[in-house]
């Protein structure tokens, strides 16, 4: 216990909790609040939905990474970069308020673009930077406490800020929500630059084509394609079990009242609980076996969208479903991102985190593009035996790039 506690303890989990939460704001003010604060202002829904391309920078980010990786900027080459991007997202996100949305909708998206870019990069870099001040033994629990903070950061836009919107203008709704970009500017100032023994690379040309070379040489073509096509295929039946379960809530005549209780507030803490338990439970057992066992436990909670399908509406199965799946989906990313940690290079930490993570959301794009038409064609019922299918080629994986029994 006391191994532990040291551990939860250190200063370095403080950080983590910091990043999550610093790191999280900005793309939930864009998944969440914008979208409701259009809506609310009577913008057609069609032109709301299309707002969703702004987050492409998010898919695209490992192309500027290399920059991150090359050049420092004021306070180092993690913090430098972090101080700036922290600042340019207080601004933007404060501006959008002194804007109106039925006048200056083009407006609006250019500043919710230029958001994205700036959440992009900033997240590329407080990735490289969590990296680069954790131990490998440090990684699951330091990821697990970094992704619990990004997703409780969810309740500022998508609670409290809405609660406002009630009480006050949309320009300081806006004003205030900027406001909490102040905990990531102050840990930036805080903490100290990793101390890191590597040579950052000479040049940009460098920072490109090493990172990819770096990781081939050290995993060798064959084992670097399967750790690579691993990443694509951990999550897949997870993501596409839950790309459409709003639809598939609506479908089996769940009000939007259960849904929002119990749906929603069952998946947030279930998977916050599950992440940190995750996190724990690495320190003890490794990420090797943890890929084994949380990839398990994510393969077999798509069971209960089987049986949800079949049953119909029933609120307990509901909290069941939901509940059992964010709690494996909590610890499934966990793991992801704790193997994913450990791939990277130090000299190169920012692009190659960047291209891995990613390389793992791609999954979710394709999903969220097509699951529809195979709703359509195959229902409900099919289409979860088909996530559940699509979940086993990732944990045959495991195999060649985690073997069970060795130690990580």
């Amino acid at each position: 216990m006391n191994k532990y506690l040291k551990v939860l303890l250190n200063k370095k989990m403080g950080i983590c909790c910091l990043t999550g939460f610093s790191s999280g704001l900005p793309l939930f003010i864009l998944i969440s609040l914008i979208p409701a604060w259009l809506r609310i202002e009577n913008i057609d829904l069609k032109v709301i939905g299309l707002f969703s391309l702004i987050q492409l920078p998010f898919t695209w980010k490992f192309i500027w990474a290399p920059i991150f990786d090359r050049y420092r900027i004021l306070m180092g080459r993690r913090r430098g970069w972090l101080i700036v991007f922290q600042i340019l997202l207080l601004l933007s996100i404060a501006s959008l308020g002194f804007f109106n949305a039925a006048i200056n909708l083009k407006t609006i998206a250019l500043i919710s673009f230029l958001i994205a870019i700036f959440s992009a990069s900033h997240d590329v870099v407080i990735d490289a930077y969590r990296r680069e001040i954790l131990d490998d033994t440090e990684l699951g629990i330091g990821n697990a406490i970094h992704v619990n903070a990004y997703k409780i950061s969810s309740l500022i836009p998508g609670s409290l800020s809405l609660i406002l919107a009630d009480m006050i203008s949309w320009q300081n709704v806006f004003l205030i929500t900027s406001l909490f970009m102040l905990v990531g500017i102050g840990m930036t100032l805080a903490v100290k630059e990793p101390d890191t023994q590597y040579i950052q690379p000479k040049n940009l040309k460098d920072s490109v084509i090493q990172p990819f070379i770096s990781f081939f040489k050290k995993n060798g073509r064959e084992n670097a394609l399967y750790i690579l096509l691993f990443i694509f295929l951990y999550k897949l039946g997870d993501s596409m079990a839950t790309a459409l379960v709003t639809p598939f809530y609506i479908d089996l005549n769940f009000s939007m009242t259960e849904i929002g209780i119990i749906a929603k507030n069952a998946g947030l803490w279930a998977s916050v609980i599950g992440g940190f338990l995750g996190g724990i439970w690495m320190i003890k057992i490794g990420i090797n076996k943890a890929l084994w066992i949380f990839g398990f436990l994510q393969l077999v909670t798509i069971i209960p969208f089987i049986v949800l399908s079949m049953v119909g509406h029933n609120l307990i199965l509901l909290g069941i479903t939901v509940g059992l799946e964010s709690f494996a989906m909590g610890l499934g990313t966990t793991a992801l991102i704790a193997f994913i940690s450990k791939q990277t290079d130090p000299r190169y930490t920012a692009t190659q985190f960047a291209l891995f993570t990613s390389l793992a959301s791609i999954p979710r794009s394709i999903t969220n593009a097509s699951t529809g038409f195979i709703v359509e064609s195959l229902g409900w019922t099919n289409f979860f035996y088909l996530c559940f299918m699509l979940a086993i080629p990732g944990m045959l994986l495991l195999l060649k790039v985690a073997p069970y029994k060795l130690k990580s």
